[in-house]
């Protein structure tokens, strides 16, 4: 990939990037903390749990999105608070979230807890939503084969097959070949396909696989399809998958400097309000995020004051792409522009730099790729200035990768 003009550390921390997600206080900091619970008599949590589908497994409604922790005293404090079930994927952290999770489990009964991962097969053409020749059940199951070495254990609850493109790419035979495979032998004992885009027809794509038992879908209030996502998921239930939500947080921001927050309570309670969503993966990041996402249990139902936040949220600009994919066709350089919205949302509303990276590498952007386009054809459906976003996120390609990393 070409790189222009290089940023250099100190440069780089006084730009906007740093400046507005504070990435670097907040992951050294909670590297170095132990999280505990320091009230000295524990109150009885209450927990709500729900039937996955036809896996059987019971499951509170809140499970930890394990994808941005890297403090694995935050994970026990999750267990030791009664969430079971955990989610990451081979790429999160560049493997080193499968290794964290790898190295604390081994202290745990294996039947305390279930967990997923989630591989990503390669050759997906991002415009098209379809899978070279590199996709075969052998580069499939040698990913698989690495993540179940991390994390140390013979076998996973649910495999995922990580974000296919398309109908398609969901059916794509040589991985449902693989995934079929390891469910067989017990490596997998259920199989999931995950989304964040075309989710309506994923959710077709995996009631009419007959081979996938667990859908890992995004659900929040700031989707413009929410009456579909509510028909796509009832007919998956009605067929006996199980239903994960992701990305129920909208993005966290409706801002990139981070002063308007999302009321992410409401968020949560929101999508758990589908009684036909038996659990949902919130990211997160500290003993506070923990608190506050296991706490809807105590009471699940919106408050009037909640409701009014959920009601003006939705016709904020936000730093969510709802992944409508209108504007790849409206581009005249057809860019993978929800994908750049994406690692746009990553950096400013996850403060995942690392994440954001990989995501712009695979994509083999360069610097500002919009720079020699008169004006931007492209009119996004959520009101984001594309131009201007890519423009600004595209920037981390210039920077040393074990500085995001």
């Amino acid at each position: 990939m070409e790189k222009q003009s290089k940023l250099n550390r100190r440069g780089f921390l006084k730009s906007s990037v740093i400046g507005a997600t504070g990435i670097v206080v907040g992951q050294k900091a909670l590297a170095g903390t132990t999280m505990t619970n320091t009230t000295e008599e524990e109150k009885e949590e209450k927990i709500v749990y729900r039937t996955l589908g036809k896996t059987g497994i019971k499951l509170p409604i809140v499970s930890m999105g394990v994808m941005r922790a890297d403090n694995p005293n935050l994970v026990k404090a999750a267990l030791k608070k009664g969430i079971t079930h955990l989610d990451t994927a081979h790429k999160y952290q560049g493997g080193r979230n499968e290794e964290m999770l790898g190295k604390l489990l081994v202290d745990y009964p294996r039947d305390s807890y279930t967990i997923a991962t989630k591989i990503h097969p390669l050759g997906l053409d991002r415009k098209t939503g379809l899978y070279s020749d590199e996709a075969t059940e052998e580069t499939f199951l040698d990913m698989f084969k690495i993540s179940l070495d991390r994390l140390k254990l013979e076998y996973v609850e649910i495999l995922f097959h990580h974000m296919p493109g398309s109908r398609e790419g969901a059916l794509h035979e040589p991985t449902l070949n693989a995934m079929k495979k390891l469910k067989k032998s017990g490596k997998a004992k259920f199989l999931g396909v995950s989304t964040h885009s075309k989710e309506p027809e994923i959710i077709q794509a995996a009631i009419d696989s007959g081979v996938y038992d667990v859908v890992l879908v995004a659900y929040n209030f700031k989707q413009d399809n929410v009456e579909k996502m509510n028909e796509a998921i009832d007919k998956a239930a009605k067929a006996g998958l199980g239903i994960i939500a992701m990305k129920t947080m909208a993005g966290g921001f409706y801002d990139k400097e981070k002063q308007h927050p999302v009321n992410t309570k409401a968020a949560l309670k929101w999508a758990l309000q589908n009684p036909n969503v038996h659990t949902a993966i919130p990211g997160f990041t500290s003993y506070d995020h923990l608190e506050d996402s296991f706490g809807i249990m105590e009471n699940t139902e919106l408050t009037d004051e909640e409701k009014k936040d959920i009601e003006t949220g939705e016709s904020l600009a936000s730093l969510y792409c709802k992944g409508c994919r209108e504007c790849v066709e409206q581009c005249t350089k057809t860019l993978p522009v929800p994908d750049l919205m994406r690692a746009y949302m990553y950096t400013y509303g996850y403060s995942n730099l690392e994440k954001a990276y990989q995501l712009l590498v695979s994509l083999d952007i360069s610097e500002n790729p919009c720079a020699d386009c008169r004006e931007c054809t492209v009119s996004c459906t959520s009101g984001f200035n594309v131009a201007e976003k890519i423009k600004d996120v595209s920037r981390l390609v210039n920077v040393p990768e074990d500085f995001v990393t």
